[in-house]
C-alpha cells in the first residue's frame, strides 16, 4: 500500500506555517526581546510625545521699561499672562538687554522707550523694541509671533475702550481678524508629532527585526541547517517576514492606542484606510531589512547599515521638518521615501479623517515602493541562498 502523495503546494504552506512558528517562538521566548518587542514602543511613543515639543513655553524675558506707565504695566501683563513669556530680570538700562541674551539668562528682551502711553494716548504709533535670541531659530521665531499677537490684541482692547486705534498697530481700518485652526485648534506640537511617531516606531522594529534575524541565523550557524532543509527560497524568505510583519501590525495596534489613550489624538479617519497603508509601508520596510540582511555578514554590520538607512529616512520624511523647507534637491530625494508618505498618511487620517481617493499620490509611491521594494529583496535572498 503506497503513502498517500501530500500536494506541493500544501507542503509548501506546511513548511512556511512550521517556519513561522519556529520564527515567532524564537523571537517571543527571550523576556528582554518580549521587551523590545512590545514595551519599547509604548516608551518611545511618550518619550518623543513629550521630549519631541515645538510648542513654546515660558521663554525667559528681560524687561527695560523707561516708561513706566499704566500702560506699559499693562501691556506686560499681557505677556507674562498669556504663559508663553517668563519675566526673569528688569532693569533701568537698555545695555543690560544685549548681556542678558549674551549670557543666556533671557531669550527675548522687551524695551518700552519713554513716551510709549503718550503715543498710545495721542494716536500716534507707539513703538516697543523686541530683541531675540536666534540661535534657536525656531523658539525666536514661534516667539516673534506670539509677542506680534499679545501686541496687537492690547491695541485692539485699547481701541474698542476708545484710545488710539493705531496704538500699536493692533487694528486697521476697522477690520477685525478672527482667525481659526482647523484640524488642531489648540496647535499643540503633540497633536501634529505623535501619529508621526508611531511610523518611526514601525519602521524601526521592521528593519531591526528582519535585517538582525537572517544576519543571525548565519552567524549561529543554523541559516545553513534552513538551506539544506525541503524549504525553498521563497518560503524561507516568506517565513523569516511574515512574523516580523504580524508583529509590526501588534505594535501599530499598540502604538495607536496609547495615542488615543494617552495623548487623546483624534482618530477622525477609517481604521481600513490606516491600516491598508500601515501594510503597504509594512512591506517596504520589511524589503529593506531583508536586502541589509543579504549584504550583511555580521549583526554588528547589519545594525550599522540599517541607522545608515533609518536616519536620513527620518530627516526627510517631514517628522521634524517640513518637506517644503527643505532644498529642491533634497525634497526630490524625500519621493524615494516611503516613511515621508506613511508620515503624510497617518498625519491626514488621524487629524484630517482622509481616505484612500484624498491620498492617491501617497498610497501609489506607498504600493510601488512596497512592490519593487520586495522584488529586489526577493531576488538578492535568492541569490545569497542559491
Amino acid at each position: 500500500m503506497t503513502p498517500e502523495r501530500i500536494p506541493p503546494r500544501r507542503a509548501g504552506l506546511a513548511r512556511i506555517r512550521a517556519l513561522v512558528r519556529k520564527e515567532l517562538r524564537q523571537l517571543l521566548r527571550d523576556p528582554k526581546t518580549r521587551g523590545i518587542i512590545f514595551v519599547s514602543p509604548i516608551l518611545q511613543l511618550i518619550l518623543f510625545g513629550y521630549a519631541v515639543n515645538t510648542d513654546v513655553r515660558r521663554v525667559p524675558t528681560w524687561v527695560v521699561d523707561h516708561d513706566r506707565t499704566l500702560e506699559s504695566r499693562l501691556l506686560l501683563d499681557a505677556f507674562t499672562a498669556s504663559d508663553y513669556f517668563r519675566v526673569v530680570g528688569t532693569h533701568d538700562d537698555p545695555s543690560t538687554l544685549r548681556s542678558a541674551l549674551d549670557g543666556g539668562r533671557a531669550r527675548v528682551g522687551i524695551w518700552i522707550p519713554a513716551g510709549f502711553a503718550a503715543d498710545a494716548k495721542g494716536g500716534r504709533s507707539p513703538a516697543i523694541q523686541v530683541l531675540l535670541d536666534g540661535t534657536n531659530s525656531n523658539t525666536a521665531t514661534v516667539a516673534q509671533g506670539y509677542a506680534q499677537r499679545i501686541v496687537n490684541e492690547v491695541a485692539t482692547g485699547w481701541a474698542e475702550a476708545g484710545m488710539a486705534g493705531r496704538a500699536g498697530g493692533g487694528t486697521s481700518g476697522g477690520v477685525e481678524l478672527r482667525a481659526r485652526a482647523w484640524f488642531n485648534p489648540s496647535l499643540l506640537s503633540q497633536v501634529y508629532n505623535v501619529p508621526a511617531v508611531c511610523g518611526v516606531i514601525v519602521l524601526l522594529m521592521a528593519l531591526l527585526l528582519t535585517a538582525m534575524g537572517v544576519v543571525r541565523e548565519r552567524e549561529m550557524g543554523t541559516l545553513d541547517q534552513l538551506l539544506v532543509s525541503p524549504l525553498s527560497a521563497a518560503e524561507l524568505m516568506v517565513g523569516k517576514t511574515v512574523p516580523v510583519a504580524a508583529i509590526a501590525l501588534v505594535q501599530l495596534v499598540i502604538v495607536t492606542a496609547v495615542a488615543l489613550l494617552w495623548f487623546d489624538i483624534p482618530l477622525r479617519g477609517a481604521p481600513a484606510v490606516l491600516l491598508l497603508a500601515s501594510l503597504l509601508f509594512i512591506l517596504a520596510g520589511l524589503s529593506v531589512g531583508l536586502f541589509i540582511s543579504t549584504v550583511s555578514q555580521t549583526q554588528q554590520e547589519a545594525f550599522l547599515s540599517m541607522f545608515l538607512f533609518l536616519l536620513p529616512a527620518i530627516i526627510l520624511s517631514g517628522f521634524l521638518y517640513p518637506v517644503e523647507t527643505m532644498p529642491e534637491l533634497f525634497r526630490t530625494l524625500t519621493l524615494a521615501n516611503p516613511l515621508r508618505h506613511y508620515v503624510e498618511v497617518v498625519r491626514a487620517v488621524f487629524l484630517k479623517g482622509a481616505g484612500i481617493t484624498d491620498l492617491p499620490v501617497q498610497f501609489s509611491f506607498l504600493g510601488v515602493m512596497a512592490a519593487g521594494g520586495v522584488a529586489v529583496a526577493s531576488h538578492r535572498f535568492r541569490r545569497m541562498v542559491g
